[in-house]
């Protein structure tokens, strides 16, 4: 653990006493700032902000939210992790290139990716060769989440933010092989201490580095992060809030709105079958038969508790030339009156970074709402952003909804607006 010094009194001392005032300037540090979502949301971000564009999709544009004093968009700071060297600005130019981002808004938005980029640290690569700015052989687990960590503190002091909001966009990565440890708080701190020891995948390596910054967090991919136990407790411990897993942004989302719908009828789910074409680097990351484990569990895990049917077969296919488009269509049958029988078949086709933008932009400023009420550990309540919600086994897309709005009006108050 670190040991706390009279700077760090002070700076803590200096955040306490501006804990309350959700709406204070905030942080965003994203873990992957060098890749599609985050240079959409940072594109995104400066363009609301400026008042180059709506915000159009942020469900926290909308009543009971934008009354709620959370943190305006323009005092949302952006700064991240990354392996990749391709800068942000580069990022966004390749996204002009697939028609996804209007050239005239990334040349408004220009100067806000460069300061954006300006701020990105070298992120924790666990396969890099040894070299001077890597984590290579030698150094522990615990001194690596700790450069993180100081990488997020030094951010903070720098921009005399009152928060910062960890947000983990990266690759995902393949499920984790259990060990003892992610289960217990005590055991985990003595691994990680010990440079021979990998004991936490690199999400949860950057998950731990948000706690000791103090910083809340939100895993918005179905990798392992935060949702380790013993990470989950030690969050609740130290005050943290946390919210996940994996953002539920175009094909789940329709599908928890149609599949209550059924049962609401009366009609019998039998099978739900689903394809995803996609590119861009998620259609390569998916392509590994192990990392894509991850992600058909997550998609899969709320519609078999909506529909109570184990036939949900869904595969996830690299399309390259697709980019960041992606297409899902799905096919439902279901049993009706009499034994009739019916289907349904959607489909659905869009840029998905600009699907998951606009969300990473309302958790940054939930969760500011979130740790200014003095909430630690799960919100379930913000379920309704994430296909696996931690916390909650509510997938209902409408009944999510109605929670987080009866949330933000509560812990508004509680936060003192």
């Amino acid at each position: 653990m670190l040991a706390t010094t009279s700077s760090d009194w002070g700076a803590m001392m200096h955040h306490a006493s501006a804990r309350h005032h959700a709406s204070a300037r905030t942080g965003i540090w994203f873990v992957g700032a060098r890749g599609s979502v985050a240079s959409t949301a940072t594109v995104g971000l400066a363009a609301i902000a400026e008042g180059q564009a709506p915000p159009t999709g942020c469900v926290t544009a909308r009543e009971p939210f934008a009354s709620a004093g959370l943190p305006a968009f323009a005092d949302l700071v952006v700064g991240g992790h990354d392996i990749s060297s391709v800068t942000m600005t580069k990022r966004a130019e390749c996204l002009v290139e697939t028609g996804m981002i209007g050239p005239r808004l990334f040349a408004a938005t220009h100067d806000a990716l460069e300061r954006a980029d300006a701020e990105v640290r070298p992120g924790y690569d666990p396969h890099a060769a040894h070299t001077d700015t890597d984590d290579g052989a030698g150094l522990s687990q615990q001194a690596v989440a700790e450069r993180l960590a100081a990488d997020i503190t030094s951010f903070q002091e720098r921009h005399d933010l009152a928060r910062v909001v960890v947000i983990d966009l990266s690759s995902t990565e393949p499920p984790v092989d259990p060990a003892p440890e992610h289960d217990d708080v005590d055991a985990l701190l003595t691994a990680l201490a010990d440079p021979a020891r990998a004991v936490l995948p690199a999400s949860s390596v950057s998950a731990y580095a948000a706690i000791l910054a103090g910083a809340a967090y939100a895993a918005f991919t179905p990798s392992a992060g935060m949702g380790l136990p013993a990470l989950t407790r030690l969050a609740r411990q130290r005050g943290i809030p946390v919210a996940g897993q994996d953002g539920k942004t175009g094909q789940t989302w329709l599908r928890t709105v149609l599949a209550p719908a059924f049962a609401a009828r009366g009609l019998k789910v039998l099978s739900w079958a689903g394809t995803n074409l996609l590119g861009g680097g998620d259609g390569a990351t998916l392509a590994d038969p192990d990392a894509v484990r991850s992600k058909l569990a997550s998609k899969n895990r709320g519609l078999t508790a909506l529909t109570g049917s184990d036939t949900t077969p869904l595969h996830i296919d690299n399309v390259p030339d697709l980019g960041d488009t992606k297409v899902a269509w799905d096919h439902v049958h279901v049993e009706g009156f009499l034994g009739s029988r019916l289907t349904l078949q959607t489909t659905w086709s869009a840029h998905d970074s600009m699907l998951a933008a606009p969300l990473v932009l309302d958790l940054a400023r939930l969760l500011a709402l979130a740790h200014a009420a003095g909430i630690s550990g799960p919100v379930p309540e913000l379920g309704f952003f994430f296909k696996d919600p931690w916390g909650s086994d509510v997938h209902d897309a409408a009944d999510q909804a109605r929670a987080v709005e009866d949330w933000v009006r509560v812990t508004s108050a509680r936060a003192g607006r």
